[in-house]
C-alpha cells in the first residue's frame, strides 16, 4: 500500500503533489535551537535569579538593617555589572522578545476549544507580558532612577522600597507583577521538564505539575510577606549623603 505522502499518478505525464507542508523534525532549522534557548534561559539564569531575588528580598522581614546589608553584599560582588548584563539583562531581553514572537506566531483558540492546554498556553503568554512590563517598571525605579544602590546608597535600599510603597498603586502593581512572575516561572519550569525529556509520561508530568503549582504558591506567599514587611515596618527617614557615608563606613 502506498503511503499518503507519496505522489499519486493521475494519468500519464501528470503527477499530483501531496498537499501540506511536512512538519519540522526535532533538530532541524534555527527555530528549534531558538525555542530551546528560549526555554533554557527561562530556567537558567532567569528562573534561578528570580528565586534568589525572592529570597534576598525576604531579608526585609528581619528589618531594615538586614535588608540593607543584603543589598550591600549583592551590589558589592566582583564584576557586578558584568554579572547583571551577562546573566540577567541580556537573557531576560532575549527570553521576553522571543516569547512575544512565539505569541505573535501562535494561535490561541480558547473560545472555540476551551481545553486545559489552551488555557495554560494563553495564561503563559499573558503572565509573561505582565511580568515583562512589571520587571521593566521595577528595574527603572530600583536600578536606574533615584538613589543609586551601587554608588554609596546601600543604606538607602530599605527606605527606597518603603518610600515606593507609600503609593497604593505601587503596591497593587507589585502584587500583580509578583503573581504573574510566580505563575509564569512555575509553569515554565513544568514546560521545560516536559520539553527536555526530564518528566516522561503523563503520570510523571501530572505529579510534577502539583510540585510546580506548590512552587508558584510558595513564591507568591514569600512575595506578599515581603511586601507586608516593608509596609508594616516603622517609616525609615530618608538618609542624607552624610548619614549614608557615615553608616557605610561602619560596616
Amino acid at each position: 500500500m502506498a503511503s499518503s505522502a507519496s505522489p499519486t499518478v493521475i494519468d500519464k505525464g501528470t503527477v499530483q503533489i501531496p498537499q501540506g507542508v511536512p512538519s519540522l523534525r526535532a533538530g532541524e532549522g534555527s527555530s528549534f535551537v531558538l525555542r530551546r534557548l528560549h526555554s533554557l534561559t527561562g530556567i537558567i539564569p532567569i528562573g534561578a535569579f528570580l528565586i534568589e531575588h525572592f529570597i534576598s528580598n525576604s531579608e526585609a522581614t528581619k528589618g531594615a538593617l538586614a535588608y540593607n546589608d543584603q543589598v550591600k553584599f549583592l551590589t558589592g560582588l566582583p564584576f557586578v555589572s558584568v554579572l547583571e548584563w551577562g546573566f540577567i539583562f541580556l537573557p531576560l531581553l532575549y527570553h521576553s522578545l522571543y516569547g512575544f514572537y512565539i505569541w505573535y506566531r501562535g494561535e490561541s483558540n480558547v473560545g472555540e476549544y476551551p481545553w486545559t492546554g489552551n488555557w495554560l498556553y494563553t495564561s503563559q503568554r499573558w503572565t509573561g507580558m505582565i511580568a515583562f512590563f512589571y520587571i521593566a517598571y521595577h528595574l527603572y525605579y530600583m536600578r536606574f532612577s533615584g538613589v543609586h544602590l551601587m554608588n554609596g546608597g546601600y543604606n538607602s535600599a530599605f527606605w527606597k522600597v518603603q518610600h515606593e510603597f507609600q503609593n497604593p498603586w505601587a503596591i497593587a502593581a507589585y502584587v500583580i507583577g509578583i503573581t504573574a512572575a510566580s505563575w509564569h516561572f512555575s509553569y515554565g519550569l513544568w514546560l521545560f521538564c516536559a520539553k527536555w525529556g526530564i518528566t516522561v509520561g503523563d503520570k510523571a508530568r501530572k505529579r510534577f505539575g502539583y510540585v510546580c503549582l506548590g512552587l508558584a504558591v510558595a513564591l507568591l506567599a514569600i512575595g506578599l510577606i515581603t511586601i507586608r514587611a516593608f509596609v508594616s515596618a516603622p517609616l525609615v527617614p530618608e538618609p542624607s549623603p552624610v548619614t549614608t557615608l557615615e553608616t557605610t563606613s561602619l560596616h
